[in-house]
């Protein structure tokens, strides 16, 4: 087989093959490029050596690092796999409900396969996608999976890239959609080793160093990252990718990354005969992000959508410190309910500028948005890691959660919502270098100690009991109090499959009327309304002629 590496500025390169170097050749067609013929295999190990250094270095495009970062790649065959999902046509975002999962505290077995034996819960629950959290390589085996440095090769601890494919199967053989979270806007701090090969950084944020995606030498760097994202498509079998964190991508060229990326998704998808979703998180507030690229847009066909979670957060526990603040405004509720985001052009304190610019309800559909009570980085990155039931009651919960179901956006769930799960989900990491997992463990101590919280109270990042807290129990589905939410969540999401109205995502014709204190909501959906009050003592969903009634405290 032909290895191949870009190093623009390098002199000399090698390719250390089963313990054998062999020397690489620039390509004369392809600038900046190196290549050498072997008779490696499936599983031969093999490592870049640049210049006249003798230290070994995994491949940048690697699709298997069987033991770690650090080491040797090794060469994976992606035909080698007997996939079972040949009548799978896909699933549109139109109408569907979204389930959010960590792999590695999904189960207590924190592997792919180990999820596959609770996907039945997922359909019996009436979910569409499953959103599955990084799966990327990055250093030490437990990890959220936003620190990964070997975009292409999946977490090893978990599985492995077959196992990933037999996770992916087995979600389209009962119906699930599969929509991967990649990381494109930063590298993790252990095992970063891309800026030896040739100009892929420039500068940092706040998590790490960023890509030169417009810089001189920058067009190989969009390369990876698109090449990367289609990889998924085409040999993962995945039906979408939520993109983190894309405001943090520095970008300044005429034709956006995103926008790029849009177009040849769209051209991938025509190949492959199935739909391919593109979801982003992004901060910007900006609804050119999901407007279509023929109308000047970005061309994203979903984004998240942090106003809607905070609104209804601020109504369900009262909390209003921080971002929060502004979702206090009397007729927040309302505003951001009907048109996505509150802070459109308005002043937010937060931030201490003006935010957002409104979305034009008339052009952009609320399947566009996406909707949720919860999800990582909402209960992750609060110091304790606590979900909302540690502070409002399942019944009160239920009350967000039948406007997130039966509203106009796309809904989403974080694992274990559904049954109000006892464990929280704490934020934690396994980085090997002592040095490194300490300056995260006393940097997250201390950054929570400036928000209020006495840095004892942090859990121990670097500690496996922290994983091991965060990790569902299983064992509470049938439990009084959790059973009784599960039930109600299953009754939302039936009704939501069942009438066709409530997956209208045509925001003009959306209706909500909201009491002058915000204690009660009405949403307007069709022939039927949703009325919700926050105020009541109990609660239940039911059938009521034209009105389906969600009671909550």
């Amino acid at each position: 087989m032909a290895f191949t590496v870009w190093g623009p500025e390098l002199e000399r390169v090698r390719v250390r093959v089963d313990g054998s170097d062999h020397e690489m050749r620039p390509d004369i067609d392809r600038s900046g490029w190196w290549h050498v013929d072997t008779d490696a295999r499936h599983g031969t190990e093999y490592a870049f050596l640049l210049n006249d250094d003798d230290q070994p270095l995994p491949d940048p495009r690697s699709a298997w690092q069987p033991r770690g970062v650090h080491e040797a790649s090794r060469v994976y065959d992606q035909s080698r796999f007997t996939w079972n999902d040949g009548d799978w046509s896909g699933r549109a975002l139109t109408g569907a409900v979204i389930y959010e999962l960590h792999i590695g505290t999904f189960t207590p077995g924190r592997t792919f396969d180990a999820a596959i034996e609770r996907l039945d819960h997922l359909i019996d629950l009436g979910i569409d996608f499953v959103e599955v959290l990084p799966v990327n390589s990055f250093d030490g085996p437990h990890g959220w999976g936003y620190d990964g440095v070997l975009w292409g090769a999946v977490h090893e601890p978990y599985g492995g890239p077959d196992g990933f494919k037999r996770f992916v199967d087995a979600c389209h053989s009962r119906g699930l959609g599969v929509l991967l979270d990649v990381v494109y806007n930063h590298l993790g701090p252990s095992g970063a080793y891309l800026d030896r090969f040739g100009p892929y950084f420039a500068g940092e944020n706040e998590w790490g160093p960023g890509l030169n995606l417009d810089g001189p030498q920058s067009d190989e760097v969009r390369r990876y990252v698109i090449d990367n994202a289609l990889g998924w498509f085409e040999h993962f079998h995945v039906d979408g990718l939520r993109l983190d964190a894309v405001h943090a991508l520095a970008d300044t060229r005429a034709l956006p990354i995103l926008e790029e990326l849009s177009a040849e998704t769209a051209r991938m998808s025509e190949r492959l005969r199935r739909p391919l979703t593109l979801i982003a998180e992004s901060d910007l507030n900006d609804p050119r992000m999901v407007t279509p690229r023929e109308r000047h847009g970005l061309g994203m066909d979903a984004q998240w959508c942090d106003d809607l979670h905070h609104v209804l957060h601020v109504r369900l526990t009262g909390e209003t410190h921080g971002y929060y603040a502004d979702f206090d405004t009397p007729g927040a509720l309302g505003k951001t309910l009907r048109g996505a985001f509150f802070h459109d052009g308005t002043w937010s304190s937060f931030r201490e500028r003006s935010h957002g610019r409104p979305v034009d309800t008339s052009e952009v559909p609320g399947t566009a948005f996406l909707a949720y009570l919860q999800n990582h980085d909402q209960i992750g990155n609060r110091a304790v890691g606590d979900r909302l039931t540690d502070t409002i009651s399942p019944a009160r919960q239920a009350c967000g959660a039948a406007i997130v179901l039966l509203g106009p956006y796309t809904p989403m769930l974080f694992m274990g919502e559904e049954w109000a799960a006892s464990t929280p989900w704490q934020f934690f990491a396994s980085f090997p270098d002592p040095e490194l997992a300490e300056a995260v463990r006393t940097g997250r101590r201390r950054e929570f100690g400036r928000h209020g919280w006495g840095e004892a109270e942090v859990p121990d990042p670097m500690d496996v009991a922290t994983v091991e807290r965060s990790t569902l129990r299983w064992e509470e589905l049938d439990e009084p109090g959790h059973a009784e939410l599960l039930a109600v969540y299953r009754d939302l999401i039936a009704l939501r499959h069942a009438h066709p109205e409530f997956a209208d995502p045509d925001l003009a014709a959306f209706a909500v009327d909201v009491s002058h204190d915000d204690s009660r909501v009405v949403l307007h959906r069709g022939p039927f309304r949703v009325d919700v009050d926050f105020g009541s003592e109990s609660f239940e969903v039911r059938r009521d002629h034209d009105v389906l009634l969600a009671f909550g405290r």
